[in-house]
Parts: structure tokens; C-alpha cells; sequence
């Protein structure tokens, strides 16, 4: 039976270009893409490769259903 489960992912932009993936709730998920499309399809395959690598080893899957992602703007002189 599948699951469905909700992960947050962190969008980075890369200054060569493309992006840099990163799920904050799968320790060392991390993954690239050449544009915002790309990046996203590449971080769905990096989770289910997460996924299952997870379910091989017996480990429990925690996602992000009550997490979620905000940010603040902090002045630094």
C-alpha cells in the first residue's frame, strides 16, 4: 500500500547557474537542477531514492506534514 507524504524542499539558485535542492527533513537529500523544473523532478526522484533506501534499512519515514519552511530579514552591521 502507498503512502503519501509531504515534503518541504529549499530552493537554492546556484551563481552558475541552476539550482541546488535540499530536503531539511531527509538529512543529506540534496540534489540539482539546471532550471526551477528541473530541479523539482530531480528532487522527486531524490526522495523516492531516499525513500526506499529508508524502507530497506527498516527506518522510519518522518515528514514534513507539520513543518514548515519561513524566513526573516535580520539587519548586521
Amino acid at each position: 500500500m502507498k503512502q503519501n507524504y509531504h515534503f518541504n524542499l529549499m530552493f537554492r539558485p546556484e551563481p552558475e547557474g541552476g539550482y541546488t535542492v535540499i530536503v531539511p527533513a531527509l538529512p543529506g537529500c540534496i540534489t540539482y537542477g539546471k532550471d526551477l523544473e528541473e530541479a523539482r523532478e530531480m528532487a522527486q526522484d531524490a526522495i523516492s531514492s531516499y525513500l526506499k533506501s529508508m524502507k530497506k534499512h527498516g527506518e522510519k519515514v518522518i515528514a514534513d506534514n507539520k513543518s514548515f519552511i519561513a524566513s526573516v530579514d535580520v539587519a548586521y552591521a
